[in-house]
């Protein structure tokens, strides 16, 4: 009997460490967990990362740009983690259905990689109804130009040379004009394979702003969202058009630098003309971005960026993703989780998560003007 009572007694101390230890847990889980707290003021944050939730709730949509998937793939993490209840639906698409969704009132806001031309502004209207569309800065980075070719790892190409590439005017790799950029390389008697984007792209659009403004006597078209030029190859998306660089030897093609950095996809340096070819990196990027000026009126903050820059280090082909949202005039029910989660993207700590995806931060003076945009939506 007596041996019977000390075990019972020995079962439960065991019981009371086990829930012990599981309280212990929960408690160092709630200082960590991404549930939200009230803070004094009444305000919901995550304890983790100080998310301001406001008042978001419920569930919202927006679509868009497929360059910033990756980074919005770990925003959308993070923020929903800190707001328990909030659901954000981000789908990637393309620059040019997200905007279309925004102009049909689908969405709370898009993502796109060009901003607004004068007819969307013009559009949104309709759905804005006491103001319009306007772009918000939010994901800066370099478009990489991939290549797969086997047996050569490193590559240098020029704006001209990449324009003939992409034109079809360039057939092999071991053209003389490729040679003359990559000596001692051996590059083979293959023929190039380009991939471009299948639908409108506002990386298609900046790749052919930076090729217009470099390379004009060999890239005659105008920067569009929709592929301009025949032959090549199509792929949907940033990451259709990764894969195929991928899996194709001799294959090149664009796409931003997180689908070749998580795929391991050689990337081309760039001769600008500067003293050394530039690699395609968030930090070289960062360089070029940071010499953008604001070329929208009112709260439209859309950027002049600089592709002809042969400033050291400052990597050219750059692209901006803006999110589309209304001045005034957005939706009742979805303006509180649009202005909480933007808060939270244009935050420093989600800025910061840009850097580690291989993007690049918006520079912080224009980010500043981000933020108080943002603060003033109604």
């Amino acid at each position: 009997m007596k041996l019977q009572r000390k075990n019972r007694l020995r079962a439960t101390a065991l019981g009371a460490l086990a829930v012990s230890s599981a309280l212990v847990l929960t408690a160092c889980g709630s200082d960590n967990n991404s549930g939200g707290s009230t803070g004094g003021s009444g305000e919901k944050t995550s304890a983790a990362s100080n998310i301001k939730c406001d008042d978001a709730k419920g569930q919202l949509l927006a679509s868009g740009s497929s360059a910033q998937k990756n980074a919005m793939d770990l925003w959308v993490k993070d923020y929903m983690a800190g707001c328990k209840g909030v659901e954000i639906n981000y789908k990637s698409s393309s620059s040019g259905e997200g905007i279309i969704a925004f102009n049909q009132g689908t969405v709370g806001f898009a993502g796109s990689d060009s901003a607004l031309k004068p007819e969307e502004v013009a559009d949104s209207k309709k759905i804005c109804k006491t103001g319009q569309g306007i772009n918000l800065p939010m994901v800066g980075g370099p478009i990489a130009i991939g290549f797969h070719l086997e047996g050569v790892d490193s590559l240098t190409l020029d704006a001209p040379t990449l324009a003939k590439i992409f034109d079809g005017k360039i057939k092999k790799w071991n053209d003389p004009a490729i040679a003359k950029l990559n000596s001692g390389a051996k590059l083979p008697d293959k023929a190039i394979q380009a991939f471009h984007r299948s639908e409108d792209s506002g990386t298609t659009q900046n790749l052919g702003k930076y090729l217009a403004a470099t390379a004009p006597n060999d890239w005659k078209y105008e920067p569009e969202k929709k592929w301009p030029a025949p032959g090549g190859q199509a792929a949907s998306g940033s990451a259709g058009v990764a894969a195929q660089v991928k899996q194709v030897d001799g294959s090149i093609g664009y796409f931003e630098l997180s689908y070749a950095s998580s795929q391991s996809i050689s990337t081309v340096d760039i001769n600008t003309g500067g003293s050394t070819p530039v690699k395609a990196s968030s930090e070289n990027a960062s360089k070029a971005i940071a010499a953008a000026k604001i070329k929208g009126t009112g709260k439209d903050l859309a950027l002049d960026l600089d592709y002809t820059t042969k400033a050291e280090g400052a990597y050219p082909i750059v692209l901006v993703t803006y999110e589309v949202v209304c001045d005034t005039g957005n939706k009742a029910e979805t303006l509180p989780t649009v202005k909480s989660f933007l808060n939270y993207t244009a935050s420093d700590e989600g800025q910061k998560v840009l850097t580690d995806a291989g993007y690049a931060p918006i520079p912080t003076e224009i980010n500043a003007k981000v933020r108080e945009t943002i603060a003033s939506l109604s």
